[in-house]
Order: structure tokens, then sequence, then C-alpha cells
């Protein structure tokens, strides 16, 4: 028997705003412990939230941006559970009436090819605490709890089940990450927390249309891990269904030590969370107004982008679909090519030393915290297209740049890195061609394939100052000369 995967996600997306959703306290990153808090989000008897204005606006933008159907009026439930790091043993969220149903993303699959990804839901609710399990148990018997994250606005997106392999996953996973940041609705940093992606996944024969038992797996904290999820789960299910052993519908947690899932709680039976109306807070009302006047604010997303790129500055499909999966390259690309248009030249020096910084910086790295700007790349670039450095001195230059975050002329001035001028060129030239007299014949002899040879040495004795342009003219008329 063949089976295939089905796949679902729930996007859980820290939004970016200053205050947590009920309150006014941070949403800042890395504070001390239970230092961001207030009786608001710690839960404390008499203390009412009111909502954050700005949380509405950001989920409005991305509802209305995934093309959602959006009520007249929606309100906010009660979920009821208890757990250490939700101090109200309650959690605001959306479920009889949340903020959009339906809608899609489309993704990005490579070679020209999308698909729509549809959407069940999307609706705000209020991030939980922090766990903490120290690894010392002699300094603390039990775990803490950290309550600077409680209360801080969390959008959650649950897709229907219709990513149906490996590879449409990691699209949709890149996918949403770089639609989220095109919205500047969160700041998208997965090991912070900002982002998380739940999978649910199961299995069913190939060919057929009916859905196999769902298995919902938590506690995956980068893409690289969901797509090991994946694996282990197609390999883990598959080998229940050939044994003829049924699955569990459960929640699983990622063992990362272990390269596999293991069953954290089982969901046969349905978990009675007991929703209702939250009654400290009023229905929100979306009037005609304030949708459109989000409709109009959009901004140019992703693959929009990409297809503007591709059209405008006659980039491969590779090219511009590199320079867009994040918002602030692309921005970085546009903002050097208002200094000089050559777009190929810039995106290549972008795709690869460019985003190679990056990667060293970090995954999440933005190409604000470079040194240098993209009008100083391509001031770099200029430099090269009018003939005033090779491009080896470039790869000199830039290492600088990214170091000092100085002007390429600044370098070039300071290091002494101006091409050698024709005058000092030709003697070095003239030794060159004395030195290899086989090489002088064989181009006598029509052989051209050896001035290939007589090139490289002159850029070594020249340290790469030797404009390529020039030496080869060179080379040609002093053989002719000689003869």
């Amino acid at each position: 028997m063949v089976y295939e995967p089905v796949i679902g996600f729930e996007v859980h997306c820290e939004l970016k705003t200053k205050t947590k959703v009920w309150c006014g306290c941070s949403t800042a990153f890395g504070a001390p412990p239970n230092t961001n808090v207030c009786p608001v989000c710690l839960g404390m008897p008499g203390s009412l939230p009111v909502l954050n204005r700005e949380a509405i606006n950001i989920s409005l933008r991305v509802a209305t941006a995934l093309q959602c159907d959006l009520p007249e009026r929606c309100y906010f439930d009660r979920k009821n559970y208890y757990y250490p790091d939700l101090p109200k043993n309650y959690q605001i969220s959306q479920q009889y009436e949340p903020l959009g149903r339906e809608g899609f993303l489309e993704i990005d699959l490579g070679n020209g090819k999308t698909k729509r990804i549809g959407m069940d839901n999307i609706h705000l609710e209020e991030d939980a605490g922090k766990n903490v399990h120290p690894e010392d148990a002699s300094m603390v018997d039990g775990s803490l709890v950290d309550l600077n994250r409680a209360g801080t606005p969390l959008l959650e997106i649950v897709t229907k089940p219709e990513v149906d392999t490996k590879e449409e996953a990691e699209a949709f996973m890149k996918g949403m990450k770089s639609f989220l940041e095109y919205l500047d609705a969160s700041e998208c940093k997965m090991e912070e927390g900002r982002l998380r992606f739940e999978l649910n996944i199961s299995l069913r024969e190939k060919g057929t249309k009916t859905l196999g038992q769902k298995v919902e797996v938590k506690n995956l904290n980068s893409m690289s891990v969901v797509m090991k999820c994946i694996d282990a789960e197609i390999e883990r299910q598959t080998e229940l269904l050939e044994e003829g052993k049924r699955i569990a519908q459960e929640t699983r947690l990622w063992d990362e030590a272990k390269s596999e899932t293991r069953s954290m709680r089982s969901k046969e039976t349905a978990h009675d969370y007991r929703y209702f109306p939250d009654p400290d807070l009023v229905d929100v009302v979306l009037r005609p107004k304030w949708v459109e006047k989000t409709k109009q604010s959009l901004p140019e997303l992703p693959l929009a982008r990409k297809a503007r790129f591709i059209e405008s500055f006659e980039l491969s499909e590779y090219d511009a679909g590199v320079l867009t999966a994040k918002k602030d390259v692309a921005d970085f690309f546009e903002a050097a090519l208002e200094r000089h248009d050559n777009p190929k030249a810039i995106a290549n020096w972008i795709t690869t030393e460019v985003l190679r910084l990056l990667n060293e910086i970090g995954e999440d790295a933005r190409a604000s915290e470079l040194k240098f700007t993209g009008p100083q790349l391509a001031d770099m670039v200029r430099l090269i297209d009018d003939n005033v450095i090779t491009g080896k001195i470039a790869k000199q230059v830039f290492p600088m740049m990214a170091e000092t975050g100085k002007s390429p002329e600044a370098i070039i001035e300071e290091k002494g890195l101006k091409p050698i001028d024709e005058s000092a060129l030709e003697p070095i030239v003239k030794e060159v061609l004395q030195k290899n007299q086989k090489m002088v014949d064989d181009i006598k002899g029509g052989k051209m394939k050896a001035i290939g040879g007589l090139m490289g040495q002159i850029m070594k004795a020249t340290q790469g100052k030797a404009n390529p342009k020039e030496v080869q003219p060179m080379i040609m008329r002093l053989i002719k000369e000689s003869e």
C-alpha cells in the first residue's frame, strides 16, 4: 500500500505591538523574568482587560491580505483550562466569531508554479507565559514560570489540510513568514518564539480523498525541525498502518535528541474548554470604512514583487525569488537601484555576498543590521562599471565595507587600491611576454586560448589592479609590434 501525507498548519504569530493585548505592559523580548507584568496580565482578581487597538489593526491587515471573509462584528471568548503559565486559568481567544474565515495564501513552488493553501480561520488571542525547567535540579526543586510573555497579542492562523508534500510544507512556512514580514505584522523571529508552527499530519491511501486520522505535533521551534518531524511522522504512521494498527488521535511533541515524536496527550475525546463570551470585553464592529481603509493600506506582497522584479529588471525567477523572500533584502536591492541602474550586477552581489554576511549574523538577521547600505553597494558596482576598479579589487573592497561601513571610494583611497594606469601597466605586460615566449608563439599561430594564461600572470603581477579590458588589447598590440 502506498500512502501520502495530508498536512495542515496552525500558525502562531506574536504581533508587532509595543504593548500587550489587554494592558500597557511591554512586549519587549529578553527582559528579566516577571518584570513586564501587571495585575491584568497576572490575572489578579478585579483587574479588567482593555483591548489594544493596534493589535486589531494588524490582525485585520493580515485577514484582509489573506482575502478572508470578515464578519460585521467579532467578539472574544474565554477558553477555560488550567496550566501553570496561564495565570487567569482561562485564555481570552475567539471561538464562535473569529476575525476571519476562509481566504488563502498563495505559495511559490518554483519554476513558475504556485498553489493556494486555504485558511480555515484566523483569530486574535493572548499568548501564555513560559514554563522554565532548570537543568540544575540542585538550584531549584521544580519548575519556574516567567509571565513576561503572558498577554502578548497572538494571531493564530489555521489552515485547511491542503499541503500535500514536504516540499509544499517548506514553501508554505517560508511563504507565510515572508507574508507576515511584508505586512509588518510580526518580527517573525522563531528563536524568540515570535513565530511558531504547529503541525497537523495524517496519511491516506494514495489517490483517495478520504482523510486519515490526524495527529497534532507541538514544540516545533524552527522550520528545519518541522521538516524532520514530517519525515518522522510519515515513517511512524506508515509502519503502524502497514502492521494493521490504528493511528491514535493525539497531540505529540518533538524529541530532538531521539529525532522522533512522542505522545503528549490523547485527543480521543474532545477537550471541554467550556467556551463562553468574555463578559469583560465588548464586541469589535468592523465598519466598512475601516475595512476599506485597511485594504487600501496593504503593501505590495512577495509574489507580486517577485513578478515585478522579473518583468521590470529582467531578473531570473531564481534571483527575483531570493531577493523578494525577505522584505528588508528587497528594500535593500531597490535602494541600491535608485543610486545606480544595473539590476543584474547588484542582484548578483546581494544574492551571493550580502546574503552570506546576513547568514553569518544569524538566521533572522536583517539587512538594516549591516554596516553599509544599498546605495553604498551600488557605488561599488558603479566603480566597476566605470572601469575605475576591477572585479578583483571589488572583492577586496567589499569585506572592508562590511567591517567598517566606509564608502568604497574612501576604502580605495585609503588602501591604495586604484587600478594601475596604462603607463605603469605596459612594462609589466612586456616582462610577462618575454618570460612566456611559447604562449606568445601560440597566439601568433592563432591559438588564442593562450591569452588567458598571459592575462592570469599579469593580473597576479599587478595584484589584481590591472583592468582586464585594457590588458588584452595591450597584449595583442605588443605582440603585433614585436613581429
